[in-house]
Protein backbone atom coordinates (compact mmCIF):
# COMPACT_ATOMS: atom_id res chain seq x y z
CA UNK A 1 0.00 0.00 0.00
CA UNK A 2 1.19 3.52 -0.84
CA UNK A 3 1.27 5.43 2.45
CA UNK A 4 3.31 8.51 1.54
CA UNK A 5 3.74 10.61 -1.61
CA UNK A 6 6.21 13.51 -1.69
CA UNK A 7 6.68 15.83 -4.66
CA UNK A 8 9.14 18.71 -4.94
CA UNK A 9 9.38 21.22 -7.82
CA UNK A 10 7.33 19.29 -10.37
CA UNK A 11 5.34 21.49 -12.77
CA UNK A 12 2.91 23.57 -10.65
CA UNK A 13 3.74 21.70 -7.44
CA UNK A 14 6.38 23.45 -5.36
CA UNK A 15 6.29 21.13 -2.38
CA UNK A 16 3.76 18.46 -1.46
CA UNK A 17 3.69 15.65 1.08
CA UNK A 18 0.66 13.41 1.47
CA UNK A 19 0.01 10.73 4.08
CA UNK A 20 -2.29 8.18 2.44
CA UNK A 21 -4.48 5.38 3.74
CA UNK A 22 -6.21 2.23 2.55
CA UNK A 23 -9.74 2.06 1.22
CA UNK A 24 -11.21 4.34 -1.44
CA UNK A 25 -9.63 7.78 -1.66
CA UNK A 26 -11.32 10.26 -4.01
CA UNK A 27 -9.51 13.25 -5.54
CA UNK A 28 -11.61 16.19 -6.63
CA UNK A 29 -11.09 19.81 -7.61
CA UNK A 30 -11.94 22.40 -10.19
CA UNK A 31 -11.05 21.66 -13.80
CA UNK A 32 -7.44 22.72 -14.33
CA UNK A 33 -6.58 22.60 -10.64
CA UNK A 34 -3.78 20.13 -11.29
CA UNK A 35 -5.24 16.71 -10.50
CA UNK A 36 -3.37 15.24 -13.45
CA UNK A 37 0.00 16.32 -12.03
CA UNK A 38 -0.41 13.78 -9.21
CA UNK A 39 -0.80 11.01 -11.77
CA UNK A 40 2.14 12.43 -13.73
CA UNK A 41 4.25 12.28 -10.58
CA UNK A 42 3.19 8.70 -9.89
CA UNK A 43 3.92 7.72 -13.48
CA UNK A 44 7.42 9.23 -13.33
CA UNK A 45 8.18 7.57 -10.01
CA UNK A 46 7.03 4.26 -11.43
CA UNK A 47 9.28 4.34 -14.50
CA UNK A 48 7.78 6.54 -17.21
CA UNK A 49 10.14 8.55 -19.43
CA UNK A 50 11.23 11.84 -17.89
CA UNK A 51 11.07 15.32 -19.46
CA UNK A 52 13.03 18.25 -18.06
CA UNK A 53 10.13 20.49 -19.12
CA UNK A 54 8.22 19.12 -16.11
CA UNK A 55 10.62 20.81 -13.67
CA UNK A 56 9.11 23.82 -11.92
CA UNK A 57 10.46 27.09 -13.41
CA UNK A 58 13.40 28.37 -11.40
CA UNK A 59 14.18 24.97 -9.85
CA UNK A 60 17.26 22.91 -10.70
CA UNK A 61 15.55 19.55 -10.43
CA UNK A 62 12.32 17.76 -9.59
CA UNK A 63 12.00 14.90 -7.13
CA UNK A 64 9.26 12.38 -6.38
CA UNK A 65 9.30 9.96 -3.44
CA UNK A 66 6.88 7.06 -2.89
CA UNK A 67 6.81 5.03 0.31
CA UNK A 68 5.04 1.66 0.29
CA UNK A 69 4.16 -0.79 2.97
CA UNK A 70 4.63 -4.33 1.65
CA UNK A 71 2.25 -6.11 4.03
CA UNK A 72 -0.23 -6.61 1.18
CA UNK A 73 2.31 -6.88 -1.68
CA UNK A 74 3.66 -10.44 -1.73
CA UNK A 75 4.78 -10.27 -5.38
CA UNK A 76 6.66 -7.02 -4.78
CA UNK A 77 8.40 -8.43 -1.68
CA UNK A 78 9.45 -11.50 -3.62
CA UNK A 79 10.78 -9.37 -6.51
CA UNK A 80 12.79 -7.18 -4.12
CA UNK A 81 14.31 -10.26 -2.47
CA UNK A 82 15.21 -11.83 -5.81
CA UNK A 83 16.91 -8.60 -6.90
CA UNK A 84 18.62 -8.06 -3.53
CA UNK A 85 16.81 -4.76 -2.96
CA UNK A 86 14.58 -5.70 -0.02
CA UNK A 87 14.27 -3.74 3.19
CA UNK A 88 14.25 -5.74 6.41
CA UNK A 89 11.49 -3.51 7.82
CA UNK A 90 8.98 -4.55 5.15
CA UNK A 91 8.83 -1.16 3.42
CA UNK A 92 9.82 0.05 -0.02
CA UNK A 93 11.04 3.54 -0.90
CA UNK A 94 11.05 4.62 -4.56
CA UNK A 95 12.73 7.89 -5.52
CA UNK A 96 12.99 9.56 -8.94
CA UNK A 97 15.09 12.68 -9.57
CA UNK A 98 14.87 14.65 -12.84
CA UNK A 99 17.57 17.19 -13.73
CA UNK A 100 17.49 20.23 -16.01
CA UNK A 101 19.86 18.55 -18.47
CA UNK A 102 17.20 15.90 -19.19
CA UNK A 103 18.88 13.15 -17.23
CA UNK A 104 17.08 11.30 -14.47
CA UNK A 105 18.03 8.93 -11.69
CA UNK A 106 15.94 6.27 -10.00
CA UNK A 107 16.42 4.62 -6.61
CA UNK A 108 14.80 1.63 -4.94
CA UNK A 109 15.38 1.52 -1.19
CA UNK A 110 18.14 4.14 -1.66
CA UNK A 111 20.01 2.00 -4.20
CA UNK A 112 20.37 3.08 -7.85
CA UNK A 113 17.98 1.31 -10.22
CA UNK A 114 17.33 1.17 -13.95
CA UNK A 115 14.01 2.24 -15.44
CA UNK A 116 13.36 -1.36 -16.45
CA UNK A 117 13.78 -2.49 -12.84
CA UNK A 118 11.54 0.34 -11.68
CA UNK A 119 8.83 -0.66 -14.13
CA UNK A 120 9.05 -4.33 -13.14
CA UNK A 121 8.62 -3.45 -9.47
CA UNK A 122 5.90 -0.87 -10.18
CA UNK A 123 3.74 -3.45 -11.98
CA UNK A 124 3.63 -5.37 -8.69
CA UNK A 125 2.70 -2.34 -6.59
CA UNK A 126 0.41 -0.01 -8.56
CA UNK A 127 -1.95 -0.28 -11.50
CA UNK A 128 -3.27 2.85 -13.22
CA UNK A 129 -6.53 2.85 -15.21
CA UNK A 130 -6.54 5.96 -17.38
CA UNK A 131 -9.51 7.92 -18.66
CA UNK A 132 -8.86 6.66 -22.21
CA UNK A 133 -8.83 2.98 -21.24
CA UNK A 134 -11.98 2.39 -23.30
CA UNK A 135 -10.00 3.18 -26.46
CA UNK A 136 -7.30 0.62 -25.59
CA UNK A 137 -10.05 -1.96 -25.09
CA UNK A 138 -10.62 -1.99 -28.84
CA UNK A 139 -7.13 -3.44 -29.30
CA UNK A 140 -7.03 -7.24 -29.44
CA UNK A 141 -3.77 -7.31 -27.52
CA UNK A 142 -5.32 -5.38 -24.62
CA UNK A 143 -8.31 -7.73 -24.61
CA UNK A 144 -5.99 -10.73 -24.43
CA UNK A 145 -3.98 -9.12 -21.62
CA UNK A 146 -7.08 -8.45 -19.52
CA UNK A 147 -8.33 -12.00 -19.98
CA UNK A 148 -4.96 -13.49 -19.04
CA UNK A 149 -4.64 -11.29 -15.95
CA UNK A 150 -8.13 -12.21 -14.82
CA UNK A 151 -7.43 -15.92 -15.45
CA UNK A 152 -4.13 -15.91 -13.53
CA UNK A 153 -2.06 -16.92 -16.55
CA UNK A 154 1.13 -14.93 -15.81
CA UNK A 155 3.36 -17.91 -14.90
CA UNK A 156 2.04 -20.03 -17.77
CA UNK A 157 2.57 -17.18 -20.23
CA UNK A 158 6.17 -16.72 -19.08
CA UNK A 159 6.83 -20.45 -19.60
CA UNK A 160 5.14 -20.35 -23.01
CA UNK A 161 7.13 -17.27 -24.05
CA UNK A 162 10.38 -19.02 -23.12
CA UNK A 163 9.34 -22.07 -25.15
CA UNK A 164 8.47 -19.81 -28.08
CA UNK A 165 11.90 -18.10 -27.96
CA UNK A 166 13.67 -21.48 -28.06
CA UNK A 167 11.44 -22.60 -30.93
CA UNK A 168 12.16 -19.40 -32.85
CA UNK A 169 15.92 -19.76 -32.33
CA UNK A 170 15.89 -23.30 -33.73
CA UNK A 171 13.63 -22.22 -36.60
CA UNK A 172 15.99 -19.39 -37.57
CA UNK A 173 18.97 -21.74 -37.41
CA UNK A 174 17.12 -24.27 -39.56
CA UNK A 175 16.27 -21.57 -42.11
CA UNK A 176 19.94 -20.58 -42.31
CA UNK A 177 20.99 -24.23 -42.71
CA UNK A 178 18.42 -24.87 -45.43
CA UNK A 179 19.53 -21.78 -47.29
CA UNK A 180 23.13 -22.89 -46.94
CA UNK A 181 22.28 -26.29 -48.42
CA UNK A 182 20.39 -24.68 -51.30
CA UNK A 183 23.29 -22.41 -52.11
CA UNK A 184 25.82 -24.97 -50.91
CA UNK A 185 27.13 -26.46 -54.14
CA UNK A 186 28.47 -23.26 -55.66
CA UNK A 187 29.61 -21.99 -52.29
CA UNK A 188 31.39 -25.23 -51.49
CA UNK A 189 33.39 -25.08 -54.73
CA UNK A 190 34.37 -21.47 -54.04
CA UNK A 191 35.39 -22.29 -50.46
CA UNK A 192 37.56 -25.21 -51.56
CA UNK A 193 39.30 -23.01 -54.12
CA UNK A 194 39.89 -20.19 -51.60
CA UNK A 195 41.19 -22.55 -48.92
CA UNK A 196 43.52 -24.32 -51.37
CA UNK A 197 44.87 -21.00 -52.65
CA UNK A 198 45.61 -19.76 -49.14
CA UNK A 199 47.19 -23.06 -48.15
CA UNK A 200 49.45 -22.98 -51.23
CA UNK A 201 50.77 -19.61 -50.13
CA UNK A 202 51.47 -21.00 -46.67
CA UNK A 203 49.26 -18.50 -44.85
CA UNK A 204 49.42 -20.43 -41.57
CA UNK A 205 53.22 -20.24 -41.48
CA UNK A 206 53.45 -16.54 -42.30
CA UNK A 207 53.33 -13.89 -39.61
CA UNK A 208 52.48 -10.51 -41.15
CA UNK A 209 53.92 -8.45 -38.29
CA UNK A 210 57.20 -10.42 -38.26
CA UNK A 211 57.57 -10.11 -42.03
CA UNK A 212 56.90 -6.37 -41.87
CA UNK A 213 59.57 -5.94 -39.19
CA UNK A 214 62.05 -8.01 -41.22
CA UNK A 215 61.30 -6.02 -44.37
CA UNK A 216 61.99 -2.76 -42.52
CA UNK A 217 65.26 -4.20 -41.18
CA UNK A 218 66.51 -5.55 -44.53
CA UNK A 219 65.54 -2.41 -46.41
CA UNK A 220 67.61 -0.29 -43.98
CA UNK A 221 70.52 -2.73 -43.52
CA UNK A 222 73.18 -0.58 -45.21
CA UNK A 223 72.20 2.41 -43.11
CA UNK A 224 72.25 0.31 -39.92
CA UNK A 225 75.69 -1.21 -40.71
CA UNK A 226 77.22 2.10 -41.83
CA UNK A 227 75.93 4.10 -38.88
CA UNK A 228 76.84 1.33 -36.46
CA UNK A 229 80.43 1.06 -37.73
CA UNK A 230 80.89 4.82 -37.55
CA UNK A 231 79.68 4.92 -33.97
CA UNK A 232 81.88 1.94 -33.06
CA UNK A 233 84.89 3.86 -34.43
CA UNK A 234 83.94 6.95 -32.41
CA UNK A 235 83.32 5.02 -29.23
CA UNK A 236 86.29 2.64 -29.16
CA UNK A 237 88.19 1.70 -32.31
CA UNK A 238 89.92 5.04 -33.03
CA UNK A 239 93.19 4.93 -31.04
CA UNK A 240 93.44 8.71 -30.64
CA UNK A 241 89.98 10.22 -31.14
CA UNK A 242 87.57 7.60 -29.67
CA UNK A 243 85.54 8.32 -26.57
CA UNK A 244 87.42 5.48 -24.85
CA UNK A 245 90.83 7.02 -25.64
CA UNK A 246 89.73 10.46 -24.48
CA UNK A 247 88.32 9.02 -21.27
CA UNK A 248 91.66 7.22 -20.66
CA UNK A 249 93.47 10.53 -21.04
CA UNK A 250 91.05 12.26 -18.72
CA UNK A 251 91.43 9.51 -16.10
CA UNK A 252 95.25 9.82 -16.22
CA UNK A 253 95.07 13.62 -15.89
CA UNK A 254 92.60 13.60 -13.02
CA UNK A 255 94.68 10.91 -11.26
CA UNK A 256 97.69 13.29 -11.32
CA UNK A 257 95.51 16.08 -9.87
CA UNK A 258 94.26 13.68 -7.25
CA UNK A 259 97.78 13.10 -5.99
CA UNK A 260 98.01 16.82 -5.32
CA UNK A 261 94.36 17.42 -4.28
CA UNK A 262 92.78 14.21 -2.87
CA UNK A 263 89.25 15.65 -3.18
CA UNK A 264 89.44 15.00 -6.98
CA UNK A 265 89.84 11.24 -6.44
CA UNK A 266 86.08 10.56 -6.67
CA UNK A 267 85.99 12.19 -10.12
CA UNK A 268 88.55 9.63 -11.30
CA UNK A 269 86.17 6.89 -10.03
CA UNK A 270 83.24 8.34 -12.01
CA UNK A 271 85.34 8.59 -15.20
CA UNK A 272 86.54 4.99 -14.76
CA UNK A 273 82.93 3.80 -14.46
CA UNK A 274 82.03 5.77 -17.61
CA UNK A 275 84.95 4.13 -19.48
CA UNK A 276 83.68 0.70 -18.44
CA UNK A 277 80.16 1.58 -19.72
CA UNK A 278 81.60 2.82 -23.04
CA UNK A 279 83.62 -0.42 -23.46
CA UNK A 280 80.51 -2.55 -22.73
CA UNK A 281 78.36 -0.50 -25.14
CA UNK A 282 81.00 -0.76 -27.87
CA UNK A 283 81.30 -4.51 -27.30
CA UNK A 284 77.54 -5.04 -27.52
CA UNK A 285 77.35 -2.82 -30.64
CA UNK A 286 80.12 -4.85 -32.28
CA UNK A 287 78.43 -8.18 -31.51
CA UNK A 288 75.11 -7.05 -32.94
CA UNK A 289 76.69 -5.62 -36.09
CA UNK A 290 78.54 -8.89 -36.65
CA UNK A 291 75.21 -10.74 -36.63
CA UNK A 292 73.76 -8.48 -39.31
CA UNK A 293 74.36 -9.00 -42.97
CA UNK A 294 72.78 -7.41 -45.99
CA UNK A 295 70.84 -10.11 -47.88
CA UNK A 296 69.16 -8.80 -51.06
CA UNK A 297 67.74 -12.24 -51.81
CA UNK A 298 66.04 -12.42 -48.39
CA UNK A 299 64.67 -8.91 -48.84
CA UNK A 300 63.23 -9.90 -52.22
CA UNK A 301 61.61 -12.99 -50.66
CA UNK A 302 60.08 -10.96 -47.83
CA UNK A 303 58.77 -8.37 -50.31
CA UNK A 304 57.20 -11.15 -52.36
CA UNK A 305 55.48 -12.75 -49.34
CA UNK A 306 54.13 -9.41 -48.11
CA UNK A 307 52.85 -8.71 -51.59
CA UNK A 308 51.04 -12.05 -51.61
CA UNK A 309 49.51 -11.34 -48.20
CA UNK A 310 48.28 -7.90 -49.30
CA UNK A 311 46.83 -9.34 -52.50
CA UNK A 312 44.97 -12.09 -50.65
CA UNK A 313 43.77 -9.64 -47.99
CA UNK A 314 42.29 -7.35 -50.67
CA UNK A 315 40.71 -10.33 -52.37
CA UNK A 316 39.04 -11.51 -49.18
CA UNK A 317 38.29 -7.99 -47.85
CA UNK A 318 40.16 -8.51 -44.58
CA UNK A 319 43.19 -7.03 -42.87
CA UNK A 320 46.43 -8.90 -43.73
CA UNK A 321 46.83 -9.71 -40.02
CA UNK A 322 43.42 -11.46 -40.09
CA UNK A 323 44.17 -13.87 -42.93
CA UNK A 324 44.90 -16.81 -40.63
CA UNK A 325 41.65 -16.52 -38.61
CA UNK A 326 39.84 -15.90 -41.91
CA UNK A 327 41.21 -19.19 -43.22
CA UNK A 328 39.86 -20.91 -40.08
CA UNK A 329 36.44 -19.34 -40.73
CA UNK A 330 36.44 -20.60 -44.32
CA UNK A 331 37.32 -24.10 -43.15
CA UNK A 332 34.56 -24.02 -40.52
CA UNK A 333 32.05 -22.84 -43.09
CA UNK A 334 33.08 -25.66 -45.42
CA UNK A 335 32.70 -28.17 -42.59
CA UNK A 336 29.27 -26.69 -41.83
CA UNK A 337 28.19 -27.16 -45.44
CA UNK A 338 29.55 -30.70 -45.53
CA UNK A 339 27.69 -31.52 -42.36
CA UNK A 340 24.63 -29.52 -43.37
CA UNK A 341 22.34 -32.42 -44.09
CA UNK A 342 23.08 -34.08 -40.77
CA UNK A 343 22.54 -30.81 -38.92
CA UNK A 344 19.24 -30.15 -40.68
CA UNK A 345 17.92 -33.54 -39.57
CA UNK A 346 18.88 -32.73 -35.98
CA UNK A 347 17.30 -29.28 -36.14
CA UNK A 348 14.11 -30.68 -37.64
CA UNK A 349 13.86 -33.13 -34.76
CA UNK A 350 14.37 -30.32 -32.26
CA UNK A 351 11.68 -28.30 -34.02
CA UNK A 352 9.22 -31.19 -33.79
CA UNK A 353 9.93 -31.70 -30.08
CA UNK A 354 9.66 -27.98 -29.28
CA UNK A 355 6.52 -27.63 -31.36
CA UNK A 356 4.89 -30.53 -29.53
CA UNK A 357 5.79 -29.11 -26.12
CA UNK A 358 4.62 -25.67 -27.22
CA UNK A 359 1.25 -27.02 -28.43
CA UNK A 360 0.69 -28.76 -25.09
CA UNK A 361 1.37 -25.52 -23.19
CA UNK A 362 -0.76 -23.51 -25.62
CA UNK A 363 -3.64 -25.97 -25.12
CA UNK A 364 -3.35 -25.62 -21.35
CA UNK A 365 -3.35 -21.82 -21.73
CA UNK A 366 -6.41 -22.00 -23.98
CA UNK A 367 -8.26 -24.12 -21.41
CA UNK A 368 -7.34 -21.67 -18.65
CA UNK A 369 -8.59 -18.81 -20.79
CA UNK A 370 -11.90 -20.54 -21.47
CA UNK A 371 -12.47 -21.27 -17.78
CA UNK A 372 -11.41 -17.79 -16.69
CA UNK A 373 -13.33 -16.22 -19.57
CA UNK A 374 -16.64 -17.75 -18.51
CA UNK A 375 -16.26 -16.32 -15.01
CA UNK A 376 -15.19 -12.92 -16.33
CA UNK A 377 -18.14 -12.88 -18.75
CA UNK A 378 -20.58 -13.32 -15.89
CA UNK A 379 -18.96 -10.66 -13.71
CA UNK A 380 -18.78 -8.10 -16.52
CA UNK A 381 -22.31 -8.85 -17.80
CA UNK A 382 -23.69 -8.38 -14.28
CA UNK A 383 -21.84 -5.11 -13.87
CA UNK A 384 -22.89 -3.81 -17.30
CA UNK A 385 -26.52 -4.31 -16.29
CA UNK A 386 -25.94 -2.40 -13.07
CA UNK A 387 -24.37 0.43 -15.06
CA UNK A 388 -27.52 1.31 -16.98
CA UNK A 389 -27.57 -1.38 -19.68
CA UNK A 390 -30.22 -3.76 -18.24
CA UNK A 391 -30.20 -6.04 -21.28
CA UNK A 392 -26.45 -5.93 -21.81
CA UNK A 393 -24.57 -9.15 -22.37
CA UNK A 394 -20.79 -9.53 -22.51
CA UNK A 395 -19.04 -12.48 -24.16
CA UNK A 396 -15.42 -13.44 -24.73
CA UNK A 397 -14.85 -15.32 -27.98
CA UNK A 398 -11.81 -17.63 -27.68
CA UNK A 399 -10.93 -19.50 -30.87
CA UNK A 400 -7.84 -21.76 -30.87
CA UNK A 401 -6.03 -21.53 -34.21
CA UNK A 402 -3.88 -24.65 -34.17
CA UNK A 403 -2.53 -24.33 -37.71
CA UNK A 404 -0.87 -20.99 -37.05
CA UNK A 405 2.84 -20.93 -36.18
CA UNK A 406 3.68 -20.46 -32.48
CA UNK A 407 3.64 -17.00 -30.88
CA UNK A 408 4.64 -15.87 -27.41
CA UNK A 409 0.96 -15.44 -26.50
CA UNK A 410 -0.35 -18.83 -27.62
CA UNK A 411 -2.55 -19.65 -30.57
CA UNK A 412 -5.90 -18.25 -29.46
CA UNK A 413 -7.83 -15.59 -31.30
CA UNK A 414 -9.54 -13.54 -28.55
CA UNK A 415 -12.29 -11.02 -29.11
CA UNK A 416 -14.60 -9.18 -26.72
CA UNK A 417 -18.22 -9.20 -27.86
CA UNK A 418 -21.21 -7.32 -26.52
CA UNK A 419 -24.93 -7.16 -27.09
CA UNK A 420 -26.39 -3.92 -25.75
CA UNK A 421 -30.02 -4.62 -26.69
CA UNK A 422 -32.22 -7.73 -26.56
CA UNK A 423 -32.66 -9.72 -29.73
CA UNK A 424 -29.36 -8.60 -31.23
CA UNK A 425 -26.49 -11.08 -31.56
CA UNK A 426 -23.23 -10.19 -29.81
CA UNK A 427 -20.86 -8.26 -32.00
CA UNK A 428 -17.27 -6.97 -31.59
CA UNK A 429 -16.93 -4.26 -28.97
CA UNK A 430 -15.95 -1.46 -31.36
CA UNK A 431 -18.78 -2.17 -33.80
CA UNK A 432 -21.76 -2.27 -31.50
CA UNK A 433 -21.15 0.13 -28.60
CA UNK A 434 -21.72 3.88 -28.70
CA UNK A 435 -19.24 6.20 -26.99
CA UNK A 436 -21.22 6.31 -23.75
CA UNK A 437 -21.84 2.57 -23.77
CA UNK A 438 -18.18 1.89 -24.48
CA UNK A 439 -17.16 4.00 -21.48
CA UNK A 440 -19.51 2.06 -19.20
CA UNK A 441 -18.44 -1.30 -20.61
CA UNK A 442 -14.81 -0.28 -20.18
CA UNK A 443 -15.44 0.67 -16.56
CA UNK A 444 -17.26 -2.61 -15.94
CA UNK A 445 -14.35 -4.57 -17.43
CA UNK A 446 -11.74 -2.69 -15.40
CA UNK A 447 -13.61 -3.04 -12.12
CA UNK A 448 -14.53 -6.68 -12.71
CA UNK A 449 -11.01 -7.60 -13.83
CA UNK A 450 -9.51 -6.27 -10.59
CA UNK A 451 -11.35 -8.84 -8.45
CA UNK A 452 -8.71 -11.50 -9.05
CA UNK A 453 -5.67 -9.21 -9.08
CA UNK A 454 -3.11 -9.03 -6.30
CA UNK A 455 -1.91 -5.48 -7.06
CA UNK A 456 -2.40 -3.65 -3.74
CA UNK A 457 -2.94 -0.13 -5.14
CA UNK A 458 -5.30 0.71 -8.02
CA UNK A 459 -5.74 4.19 -9.51
CA UNK A 460 -8.75 5.19 -11.61
CA UNK A 461 -8.29 8.45 -13.51
CA UNK A 462 -11.70 9.86 -14.47
CA UNK A 463 -12.85 6.48 -15.75
CA UNK A 464 -16.36 7.57 -14.74
CA UNK A 465 -16.51 10.28 -17.43
CA UNK A 466 -19.60 10.07 -19.63
CA UNK A 467 -21.87 8.67 -16.92
CA UNK A 468 -24.06 10.24 -14.24
CA UNK A 469 -27.10 9.81 -12.04
CA UNK A 470 -27.76 6.40 -10.56
CA UNK A 471 -25.11 4.81 -12.75
CA UNK A 472 -22.48 7.06 -11.20
CA UNK A 473 -23.60 6.00 -7.74
CA UNK A 474 -23.25 2.34 -8.70
CA UNK A 475 -19.72 3.07 -9.92
CA UNK A 476 -18.89 4.68 -6.59
CA UNK A 477 -20.34 1.70 -4.71
CA UNK A 478 -18.25 -0.75 -6.74
CA UNK A 479 -15.08 1.24 -6.12
CA UNK A 480 -15.90 1.47 -2.42
CA UNK A 481 -16.35 -2.31 -2.25
CA UNK A 482 -12.99 -2.77 -4.02
CA UNK A 483 -11.48 -0.51 -1.38
CA UNK A 484 -12.41 -2.87 1.44
CA UNK A 485 -9.38 -5.08 0.88
CA UNK A 486 -7.03 -2.83 -1.07
CA UNK A 487 -6.10 0.77 -1.73
CA UNK A 488 -8.12 2.58 -4.41
CA UNK A 489 -7.59 6.12 -5.72
CA UNK A 490 -10.20 7.70 -7.98
CA UNK A 491 -9.92 11.07 -9.71
CA UNK A 492 -13.53 12.13 -10.30
CA UNK A 493 -15.82 15.04 -11.18
CA UNK A 494 -18.95 13.19 -10.01
CA UNK A 495 -20.43 13.99 -6.60
CA UNK A 496 -22.06 10.55 -6.49
CA UNK A 497 -18.62 8.90 -6.62
CA UNK A 498 -16.90 11.45 -4.39
CA UNK A 499 -19.45 10.97 -1.60
CA UNK A 500 -18.68 7.23 -1.45
CA UNK A 501 -14.97 7.57 -0.76
CA UNK A 502 -13.50 6.57 2.56
CA UNK A 503 -11.11 9.53 2.27
CA UNK A 504 -11.29 12.77 0.29
CA UNK A 505 -8.39 14.81 -1.15
CA UNK A 506 -8.99 18.25 -2.64
CA UNK A 507 -6.68 19.58 -5.34
CA UNK A 508 -6.48 23.38 -5.43
CA UNK A 509 -4.56 25.87 -7.55
CA UNK A 510 -3.53 29.35 -6.48
CA UNK A 511 -1.87 32.07 -8.55
CA UNK A 512 -0.19 35.40 -8.02
CA UNK A 513 1.79 37.62 -10.35
CA UNK A 514 4.95 35.58 -9.83
CA UNK A 515 3.81 31.98 -9.93
CA UNK A 516 1.08 29.34 -9.94
CA UNK A 517 0.98 26.62 -7.32
CA UNK A 518 -1.06 23.46 -6.79
CA UNK A 519 -1.72 22.09 -3.32
CA UNK A 520 -3.52 18.97 -2.12
CA UNK A 521 -5.13 18.69 1.27
CA UNK A 522 -7.13 16.07 3.07
CA UNK A 523 -10.65 17.28 3.85
CA UNK A 524 -12.25 17.16 7.25
CA UNK A 525 -15.84 15.85 7.38
CA UNK A 526 -17.27 19.39 7.33
CA UNK A 527 -14.93 20.53 4.54
CA UNK A 528 -15.90 17.45 2.61
CA UNK A 529 -19.59 18.37 2.86
CA UNK A 530 -18.84 21.77 1.32
CA UNK A 531 -16.80 20.20 -1.52
CA UNK A 532 -19.64 17.77 -2.34
CA UNK A 533 -22.01 20.75 -2.27
CA UNK A 534 -19.74 22.58 -4.71
CA UNK A 535 -19.82 19.59 -7.03
CA UNK A 536 -23.62 19.49 -6.70
CA UNK A 537 -24.45 23.17 -7.00
CA UNK A 538 -21.72 24.88 -8.91
CA UNK A 539 -21.03 28.57 -8.16
CA UNK A 540 -23.89 29.31 -5.72
CA UNK A 541 -24.10 26.91 -2.80
CA UNK A 542 -27.40 27.07 -0.89
CA UNK A 543 -28.48 25.56 2.40
CA UNK A 544 -30.47 23.06 0.40
CA UNK A 545 -27.35 22.06 -1.52
CA UNK A 546 -25.42 21.63 1.73
CA UNK A 547 -28.25 19.55 3.17
CA UNK A 548 -28.19 17.31 0.09
CA UNK A 549 -24.42 16.90 0.40
CA UNK A 550 -24.79 16.05 4.10
CA UNK A 551 -27.48 13.50 3.27
CA UNK A 552 -25.26 11.84 0.63
CA UNK A 553 -22.32 11.55 3.01
CA UNK A 554 -24.43 10.30 5.91
CA UNK A 555 -26.01 7.63 3.73
CA UNK A 556 -22.70 5.78 3.46
CA UNK A 557 -21.42 6.50 6.95
CA UNK A 558 -19.31 9.55 6.01
CA UNK A 559 -21.07 11.86 8.41
CA UNK A 560 -20.03 15.54 8.03
CA UNK A 561 -20.08 15.98 11.80
CA UNK A 562 -17.50 13.21 12.15
CA UNK A 563 -19.89 10.76 13.80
Amino acid sequence: MLYNLTIKDLAVVESLSLELAGGLTVLTGETGAGKSILLTALGLALGERADSGLIRPGASRAEINLEFSLDDAHDARLWLEENELSDAEGFCLIRRVISQDGRSRAFINNRPATLQSLQELASRLVEIHGQHAHLRLLDSGEQRRLLDESSGNRALLETLAGMFRRWRTVRDELDVSNKAITEGTAREELLRYQIEEMEQHGIEALDYDSLSEEQTLQANMEKILGTGQTQLELLYDSEQHSVNAQLAQAIHAVAEIGQIAPEFSDIKTLLSEAQIQVKEAAGELRRRLEKLESDPKRLAWVDEKLGELHRLARKHHVNPRDLRPHLDNLRNELISIERGTEKIVQLQQQMENLDREYRELALQLSQNRCAGGRKLEMRISSMIRELGMPQGQFLIDIIPVQDNPPTQFGNDKIEFLVSANPGLPPRPLGKVASGGELSRISLAIQVAATDTKTTPTLIFDEVDSGIGGGVAEVVGQKLRILGKNRQIFCVTHLHQVAALGHHHLLVEKSSDQASTKTQVRKLSPNQRMHEIARMLGGVRITEQTLAHAQEMLSAVGNSPDGS
